[in-house]
């Protein structure tokens, strides 16, 4: 990471802390940058080989085992594959949406009326925490 990505870094890590909850499992990218970006969470965190620039939206999802995971999952990983996930999940009338640097999605999914729906819980940018 940039010096200016170590204080995005920092600050992500230190709203993700109070808000995630227990037995949150942290999964990342084998990209350095993206360890460094779990490192500053201070959790444990599992490297994913599954998790490199070109993984696909399906892989993503069963590497998080979305919707099924017991527990919250975070994934530290890239652009193009974060967006498109977030305009499948969605879901969006475009293959993708953009992503920046250092951005967080929160996503949750829940059934209701017998169907099963993605709800964003928060979007939060390194600059606004």
């Amino acid at each position: 990471l940039t010096p200016r990505g170590v204080k995005q870094a920092a600050r992500v890590a230190s709203w993700l802390d109070r808000q995630l909850p227990e037995g949150t499992r942290v999964l990342t990218s084998p990209a350095r940058r993206c360890e460094q970006t779990a490192l500053a969470l201070g959790r444990k965190y599992k490297v994913r080989p599954e998790l490199t620039t070109d993984t696909t939206v399906e892989q993503l999802l069963e590497v998080a085992q979305w919707p099924h995971a017991k527990n919250a999952v975070l994934i530290v990983g890239h652009q193009p594959t974060l967006g498109e996930t977030i305009a499948h999940l969605l879901p969006l009338h475009h293959p993708s949406c953009p992503v920046r640097k250092g951005m967080v999605w929160w996503l949750r999914t829940r059934e209701r009326d017998g169907q099963q729906q993605t709800i964003v819980t928060a979007v939060q940018s390194p600059e606004t925490l």
